[in-house]
């Protein structure tokens, strides 16, 4: 039967602890940045993308224009489809439905809010919420139904970035929780180790002093 020494045990219990504060503490990369206004003010990139510029559709580049311009349509109903900045280059898969943050894909549909084809003849007017680069953004702009080009830009989403940061602050909160807990515990290991040593060398130094006694004994007869 194969045996495991104090030390040994100690390295593994120790690697338990530390695989089980890995599993407990595990939580997704927070989605956005702790101050997101400041950066959507000053980065660079949502400065340039903040002001009203030219946009393109960008989908099915290979085919025809006439059918592109059948499945920009159809894509903007279904509540997505592909717009490139011209000026920076910065591609975006948008999504054009209300509810955009739950997790059911039934609540997720375009609503005119999002996809409007009756504000304008031969033209859609289209909104966008999403996180960009670890802050809440709101695209809005039109496109052109023939030439399938238009203006666009990015908006703050003041509403939805409070949303998130509440989110930030208790993912944050949770994590640290788990962290002190599991320190707790190590804590408490650490304290029976030591008791369970203590204990240990005293019952080796009893067993010592009893095999002594009768050593002791015979030798003063």
């Amino acid at each position: 039967m194969n045996e495991v020494s104090g030390g040994n045990m100690l390295s593994f219990v120790a690697s338990t602890l530390c695989c089980e504060v890995r599993e407990n503490n595990y939580t997704t990369m927070p989605r956005v940045v702790p101050d997101q206004r400041a950066k959507f003010d000053n980065d660079e990139l949502f400065r340039k993308l903040s002001r009203e510029c030219e946009v393109r559709y960008t989908g099915f580049r290979d085919r025809p224009h006439d059918e592109r311009q059948l499945r920009f349509q159809t894509e903007c109903r279904e509540g997505h489809a592909d717009i490139a900045f011209i000026a920076t280059g910065t591609n975006l898969q948008l999504s054009f439905s209300s509810n955009a943050w739950s997790d059911k894909p039934e609540d997720r549909i375009p609503t005119r809010e999002f996809v409007d084809f009756e504000r304008e003849p031969s033209k859609v007017h289209l909104k966008s919420q999403f996180i960009m680069n670890g802050v809440c953004v709101m695209w809005r702009g039109w496109i052109d139904l023939n030439r399938l080009d238009g203006i666009g830009s990015l908006e703050y989403d003041a509403e939805r970035a409070e949303v998130e940061q509440t989110l930030l602050r208790e993912q944050i909160e949770q994590y640290n929780r788990r962290l002190r807990e599991f320190e707790e515990r190590q804590r408490q290991y650490r304290q029976d180790q030591d008791r369970q040593a203590e204990s240990e060398a005293e019952s080796r130094q009893q067993q010592r002093s009893s095999n002594a006694s009768p050593s002791e004994a015979s030798n003063s007869e």
